[in-house]
């Protein structure tokens, strides 16, 4: 029976792949009408997802977002072509939400409760910019005016299955918007830095994207802004 289902699924993403070429090889005026939904679209199962997100933005006086469906096979694609699709000013506004544990956290430090220690945090980052989890490790001891021993903090990344359960999104569909748990999200300081004030990240879902302005992100996330990274 898996392997039926497993056959299936090769299947439709053959049939979306020709699709995709198809559309590709009308003239421009034709393609740019068009789009190629999934089979998953077609069947009606999807737009849950953007119609909920969207609700929690408005709801909380975020006006000035945007969602764009992309190619089942968008991460095997260049991120210049990411881009492209995006319709994003530069590469740099292309982020990620990765979710991060505190391995060495006190036995009473179990849950997100404590936004200035959390057993979990999630970073919002650049795709082109290189992750430094010392200094977040730095900056929430600080935060903790050093009450906290150093060597209780340990930040890394989080097992997929600890990062799903919590956020309720899968691998490379993480987006700190309405997430299962309320996780204190970190922003990296050079995402506020970017010029439009506007910035991509995952959508809730594999194939689903969500550009926001900046600003607004912060008056509704309230994230702490860390300079985080290094190119």
């Amino acid at each position: 029976m898996e392997a039926l289902e497993e056959l299936e699924r090769v299947q439709n993403r053959v049939l979306q792949r020709i699709a995709s070429l198809e559309v590709s090889l009308l003239p421009q005026r034709f393609a740019d009408t068009l789009s190629v939904s999934s089979p998953a679209q077609i069947s009606g199962t999807n737009g849950d997802t953007e119609a909920r997100l969207s609700a929690i933005l408005r709801a909380n006086n975020v006006s000035d977002f945007a969602f764009k469906r992309v190619p089942f096979d968008y991460y095997d694609w260049p991120i210049e072509a990411r881009r492209e699709i995006l319709g994003a000013p530069s590469i740099h506004h292309l982020c990620k939400s990765i979710v991060l544990v505190n391995t060495q956290a006190p036995s009473n430090v179990t849950d997100c409760s404590e936004r200035n220690n959390s057993k979990y945090y999630i970073v919002v980052v650049q795709y082109t910019a290189r992750f430094n989890a010392e200094t977040v490790k730095n900056f929430i001891y600080t935060l903790n005016n050093g009450k906290i021993p150093k060597k209780k903090f340990n930040l890394r990344l989080a097992p997929e299955e600890i990062s799903q359960k919590l956020t309720g999104y899968e691998h490379n569909g993480v987006t700190c918007i309405g997430m299962k748990t309320d996780i204190p999200v970190i922003l990296d300081e050079a995402i506020v830095k970017l010029d439009s004030n506007f910035f991509w990240l995952g959508g809730g879902e594999i194939d689903l994207k969500l550009g926001i302005r900046t600003s607004e992100f912060i008056n509704f996330v309230k994230p702490f802004t860390v300079s985080c990274s290094g190119t």
